[in-house]
């Protein structure tokens, strides 16, 4: 090896809190085949200041630089790839990832190697040419058989303590959508379930925030899905675990075991992509359309898992019409976070030679028109995605989405007028607080038959959210004359709730609001069909987002 060869690994990640698993499996490997290598992992994010990045990524002449390349930053790789030779010329640049084939086709300088595949498959002569400072431009690997985790407890405890943790105990899919980079090689390569087991307790040592396991459909496998669930109900604490599920894979057994689970331990990435069977038969996906339905539902009632469910705006053979109608389904089987994202048409996947896509020819790809979508349609449904990931993608507003649910009102068509409303006050230029989401929500009540019901509806969720006071363009409340008469009416003593010791504590820690009858029935507080005082505590309930305890007095 020569004397002092040095190198740096770096990510560009989408935010600081994310982290990238492709840098550390690559220290591994070159720790393992080129012992004695000096190197240090930087992660930066996509929107750090471009000179000062370029200028630390240069600090101390490393002789090789590495990058993992992606879609999200690849046009910054790019950029840089472009740079860096003027100030690092005799400095070689390795690029692996998914884009990396993608880069290596365009006009890049010649001190650019680009590895594509899996870097623990790459052919032995790689760290050899490493080692003399003479890669070749371009390495095919072959697919990984083994993939242990490649985190150290030193890792753990300094610069993953404050990020989220990416783990995978598989490789591949079992299936083939035509969109999915996974697509390109069919199969599933799994870790031993004791390997899994005794990695993800190392990890577990240091009390991660978040695990996320990158497997591509993590319920493929029934069986081995429940053995690692139970192994985390166990032994996980206070961790959250993220999974990417295929929606209508779920068993009997599964349910059984997540109805034991308490709030806040699992989240749930559910895709759908389409609910049109002939758009799903078009990309190669096989899903029991009634199955998700019902499966998601059941996930929901549980009301102990985050469920996030995915829907891809520009599939081939999906009109405007198959897709409202997909939003309105997928509003009724109430996840907690609706994306609809636009379809990626990626290069090198299958979907790259349909015909009809018309897409961006730059990274992501984002689709622009099909041949049952015009570039207008695309938009208009664009910006009905938007609105739907401002105003329905938090815990602001449950009871008046609820009353959306129950009077089957299609969804398409609310989130369409509230559209409507964002693009006359410019609301898409502005920070989206929760004042002003409910601003906007109360301007296009104000067109509708129900508008004093919303604004119940508005005024509840606010209070329940925790706060003390109405926003001024709500209706107002004398939230002190209702405690007043409240004082009056439940007397000195009133247990468990309180006795004349602790009343006027028990009084001024609570907030109450009167609530009609009808807008009580949209909630879950037991009102026996009465109009009522509800009383906000301080105290938050059980459940996956964890509102403020209420109490509900009858008038």
């Amino acid at each position: 090896m020569i004397p002092g060869m040095d190198a740096k690994l770096i990510a560009f990640n989408g935010r600081y809190i994310h982290s990238c698993l492709a840098l550390y499996y690559l220290r591994e490997e070159l720790h393992r085949h080129l012992p004695g290598f000096e190197m240090e992992l930087n992660q930066f994010t996509i929107n750090d200041p471009y000179y000062a990045t370029l200028q630390k990524i240069c600090r101390d002449q490393p002789r090789l630089l590495f990058f993992s390349s992606y879609i999200w930053n690849s046009a910054l790789l790019e950029r840089l790839l472009t740079d860096l030779p003027l100030i690092l010329p005799e400095t070689r640049l390795v690029i692996g990832g998914p884009q990396a084939g993608v880069l290596s086709r365009l006009p890049l300088p010649e001190t650019c190697t680009f590895v594509l595949g899996e870097i623990e498959g790459i052919e032995p002569d790689f760290y050899h040419d490493l080692k003399h400072l003479s890669p070749k431009r371009i390495y095919q690997c072959r697919p990984a058989t083994d993939f242990p985790s490649p985190y150290h407890d030193s890792d753990l405890l300094s610069d993953l303590a404050k990020r989220h943790i990416y783990y995978e105990s598989t490789r591949g899919c079992p299936f083939a959508c035509s969109y999915c980079l996974s697509s390109i090689s069919r199969g599933v390569r799994r870790k031993e379930l004791d390997q899994v087991k005794a990695e993800l307790t190392r990890i577990l040592a240091h009390g991660p925030r978040l695990i996320k396991f990158v497997d591509r459909t993590f319920n493929a496998d029934p069986e081995r899905t429940l053995a690692i669930w139970r192994f985390l109900a166990e032994t996980g604490g206070e961790t959250l675990f993220h999974f990417e599920m295929a929606p209508d894979l779920f068993t009997e057994e599964m349910f059984t075991f997540l109805a034991t689970l308490p709030p806040g331990h699992f989240q749930f990435e559910l895709g759908i992509q389409s609910t049109n069977q002939e758009t799903l038969k078009a990309v190669n996906r096989v899903m029991d359309l009634a199955k998700v339905g019902e499966n998601i539902r059941r996930l929901a009632a549980l009301d102990t898992i985050h469920l996030h469910a995915d829907l891809i705006l520009g599939l081939p053979r999906e009109t405007e019409t198959s897709f409202r109608q997909a939003i309105n389904e997928v509003f009724a089987m109430a996840p907690h976070h609706i994306q609809m994202g636009l379809l990626k048409v990626l290069p090198d996947t299958p979907i790259h030679t349909t015909q009809g896509l018309s897409s961006c020819q730059r990274p992501p790809y984002e689709i622009l028109a099909t041949d049952r979508l015009t570039p207008v349609t695309i938009a208009q449904l664009f910006w009905l995605g938007e609105t739907i990931e401002a105003f329905h993608n938090n815990r602001y507003f449950p009871t008046l989405f609820h009353y959306l649910r129950e009077q089957q009102e299609p969804a398409d068509l609310f989130f369409e007028g509230l559209l409507a409303v964002c693009l006359h006050h410019d609301f898409f230029s502005q920070s989206p607080t929760q004042e002003l989401l409910n601003r906007m929500l109360v301007n296009h009540a104000g067109l509708r038959a129900d508008t004093e019901l919303i604004h119940e509806f508005l005024a509840f969720d606010w209070l329940h959210y925790g706060h003390r006071f109405l926003p001024n363009h709500l209706p107002p409340r004398d939230f002190a004359t209702t405690r007043q008469r409240m004082k009056r009416i439940l007397g000195q003593n009133l247990p468990p709730l309180f006795d004349h010791r602790n009343r006027d504590e028990f009084f001024k820690q609570g907030l109450f609001a009167e609530f009609s009858a009808e807008s009580l029935s949209f909630t879950s507080i037991e009102h026996q069909g009465r109009s009522g005082v509800v009383c906000f505590r301080p105290e938050r309930q059980p459940g996956i987002h964890p509102y403020q305890q209420t109490l509900f007095f009858p008038l």
